[in-house]
């Protein structure tokens, strides 16, 4: 349990970082909360409003496992990481796809 949870925490907090850099790099917007990533990706229509409540879920079940890990049963994990990963790549590729279409937006120095 606690592997799974571990990367499951990454793997979303790796979004949260790629939206936050979408936001920051493309668009000059900082934002420092999970939840305002998404509102920010959807107000600047990288994300459409259903993928947006999406991210914002995704937000508050990171936060969850991290502040109230101790309310995260192993049958709740058993069951996002089994079923409830396409959420996370569906994200990541609407991401990729954002990025693809608008070259310009995005910082090639690094």
């Amino acid at each position: 349990m606690a592997a799974a949870e571990s990367y499951l925490r990454r793997a979303l907090e790796a979004l949260f970082d790629l939206g936050r850099h979408i936001l920051a790099k493309g668009f000059g917007e900082a934002v420092i909360e999970y939840k305002g990533i998404g509102q920010g990706l959807v107000r600047r229509g990288v994300l459409s409003e259903k993928e947006g409540e999406l991210f914002r879920t995704l937000a508050g079940y990171r936060n969850r496992m991290v502040h109230f890990y101790q309310e995260v049963s192993e049958p709740e994990l058993y069951e996002v990481c089994s079923r409830r990963l396409g959420d996370i790549e569906a994200m990541l590729k609407t991401f990729l796809r954002w990025v693809e279409a608008h070259p310009e937006k995005v910082d090639h120095s690094l």
